[in-house]
């Protein structure tokens, strides 16, 4: 995966970095470059933070021509480059690479142009999620792609991994809300993909850079399209006394013609662990599931849903029905579910989340398998994810202090992804390949598949500066694990 033994940090006043800081200094000026060796540990991982490793160098850029300037200095010294946003991310996305320029965009958070006429808005990458809903919420619109850290995630790293969140079963991940695109490529020039309206000719670059994860360039200026809040939104919270029942309650809920807002599924572990944090007395402490399922559109469309859902339900075993119709009882309902992560921090020193996809009709199934392969490493796993499109967030609890518990984690997270897999799924739903599971597309493409995304990569990015080491397994050991993996995996049945 990624060695944990690393060379030290150059110095100043290394001759190869002294001409590159000072052409930094003067691009972006003194204060946006950092390079003392304290302030460097801020940045040396995101959001995984099993791996570590501390840049060369960080720069804080403020505008896309500063943007340019840097990544032209790196690519005329030969220096690769990893972009990052607010860190956030849970699959290595943003970890620096050995001697690496770290882009960092947090200086970028101007919101540059709000366009209620056409439904769309102009940000930098630096803008927090939830910004864009506070800012023309009060017009009556909302930006529907809503990660479980929309109070801290960035923009600019929901495109890069193509994050959804608890809306993206009925409206879409943040590809599909995404209409333009100012970029930075790998050799400094600067390129407008897509544009202001929804169908443009041509290539789908803007679809092809979305999810990315910054091996094409970066995003500067995003043109994101917004929607109008609904008329009606109503949440149900269902309990039940088996994961399996509020698994299958989900699957009928969809086969029924009814297409919610949101379909989240917690089980006991986390609803206890985000009563203990979080206390918001709604989610009942003895319930082995508990089923939110958030329902909008017109009032009588609304209505008539929530009749239909609460049957199905009521069908699937559901012990009690909570519905909330205002604003504050809705947020109240889903506090819990977007609390759950740091929940998890509360009852372990250590927890590690996978992010594999499903098909809704092996929910029970594969949630039993996930239960089976805790008990069978030794180590407890809360369950708390997007059950309408099956997008799994399996949380390993362990004790990083512990020797060899790391090790053990990620070998269970790997049986995770291969079960994904092996039942018709993917290896990540929103969170990105990244470092973390790299060496497992091999299970999921094979050598033709992998080769026409090289090929794709390299037309952008030749000289393999921009995030090197991510999304592909390289070098090519990595590449002859996972092979090996796999084919030990194939004599496997998992059924």
């Amino acid at each position: 995966m990624i060695n944990s033994l690393f060379k030290p940090l150059l110095s100043e006043t290394d001759k190869k970095w002294k001409p590159i800081l000072k052409a930094f200094e003067a691009a972006i000026g003194k204060d946006g470059v950092v390079r003392r060796k304290e302030e460097l540990l801020t940045y040396e991982c995101d959001g995984l933070t099993s791996y570590r490793q501390r840049p060369a160098v960080v720069v804080l850029p403020r505008t896309t021509e500063e943007v340019a300037a840097v990544v032209k200095i790196c690519h005329d010294y030969q220096i690769p480059w990893v972009a990052r946003g607010a860190g956030t991310g849970l699959s290595g996305g943003a970890l620096p690479v050995e001697d690496c320029v770290l882009i960092v965009t947090a200086r970028m958070k101007q919101i540059l142009e709000i366009d209620l006429e056409n439904q769309r808005v102009i940000v930098q990458p630096g803008v927090i999620n939830n910004w864009v809903t506070q800012a023309v919420s009060g017009a009556g619109f909302y930006y529907a792609p809503d990660p479980s850290s929309q109070i801290i995630c960035s923009i600019g790293g929901n495109v890069a991994e193509n994050s959804g969140g608890v809306h993206c079963l009925k409206y879409g991940v943040t590809s599909n809300h995404v209409l333009g695109l100012k970029l930075v490529i790998p050799d400094g020039s600067i390129v407008d993909v897509g544009g202001m309206i929804p169908e443009m000719p041509g290539y789908d670059l803007t679809g092809l850079f979305v999810g990315s994860e910054g091996t094409l360039g970066i995003a500067t200026e995003i043109t994101l399209k917004i929607l109008k809040t609904p008329e009606a939104i109503c949440v149900l919270l269902a309990d039940f006394t088996s994961v399996e029942a509020a698994g299958q309650a989900v699957s009928d809920i969809i086969s029924s013609g009814i297409i919610p807002a949101g379909l989240e599924i917690m089980d006991n572990f986390c609803i206890n662990a985000v009563e203990d944090v979080v206390a918001t007395n709604c989610y009942p402490r003895d319930a082995e599931a508990i089923l939110l399922i958030e329902l909008d559109g017109l009032q009588v469309e609304v209505a008539a849903n929530k009749e239909r859902v609460a049957k199905i339900c009521r069908k699937n075993g559901a012990r009690d029905i909570t519905s909330a119709n205002d604003p504050e009882t809705r947020l109240k309902l889903w506090k819990g579910r977007k609390a759950a992560f740091a929940a998890a921090g509360n009852i372990s020193p250590n927890y590690f989340v996978q992010d594999g996809v499903i098909p809704r009709t092996q929910l029970a199934k594969v949630l039993q398998q996930i239960n089976e392969l805790g008990e069978q490493y030794g180590y407890r796993i809360a369950n708390v994810f997007h059950a309408g499109d099956g997008n799994l967030h399996p949380l390993i609890l362990y004790d990083n202090s512990i020797v060899g518990a790391w090790e053990e984690v990620e070998k269970l997270g790997g049986e995770i992804l291969k079960l994904c897999v092996e039942c018709g799924g993917s290896l990540s739903g929103e969170h990105g390949i990244g470092s973390d599971k790299n060496c497992y597309m091999p299970y999921m493409f094979n050598e033709t598949d992998l080769e026409t995304m090289q090929w794709v990569r390299q037309i952008f990015n030749p000289d393999n500066l921009a995030n090197p080491g991510k999304v592909f397994p390289t070098p090519r050991t990595c590449g002859e694990a996972a092979n090996a993996k796999l084919e030990q995996f194939k004599e496997i049945d998992l059924y």
